[in-house]
């Protein structure tokens, strides 16, 4: 009772259409920047690490490295200050949490390449 209340209210407030992206993608973040009266898009790219949360608090954390050096930031989902969310890449995965890439450097943060799988039909 408590959940079907909250999540009615919280309704208002998600956006009605979040781009599809899973863990292990790489993906492009836009994200609005206000200084002082100016505002501007800056993008953040980089490999989607975890994914948490429903409904208004679902967040994301998406890892790069930045002069050797790995940078996270953790990104609301609903937030509006995320304008848009685009996935270059998408990586195969056996994990829900890649936190085990904080460990490595170089190419070893690579992730191998999902390919889709289309049927072909004759």
């Amino acid at each position: 009772m408590k959940t079907e209340l909250l999540d009615h209210v919280e309704s208002k407030s998600l956006k009605e259409k979040v781009t599809h992206f899973e863990i292990g993608d790489i993906v492009d973040v836009h994200c609005k920047i206000v200084e002082g009266d100016k505002e501007r898009i800056q993008v953040f790219s980089g490999t989607v690490i975890s994914r948490k949360g429903r409904g208004v608090n679902e967040m994301f954390t998406v890892r790069r490295i930045v002069n050797n050096e790995g940078v996270e930031r953790i990104f609301p989902i609903h937030c509006p200050n995320v304008v848009d969310i685009r996935p270059v890449r998408s990586g195969k995965t056996r994990r829900a949490k890649l936190y085990f890439l904080r460990k490595r450097s170089g190419k070893g943060v690579r992730l191998a390449q999902r390919h889709s799988t289309h049927t072909v039909v004759k």
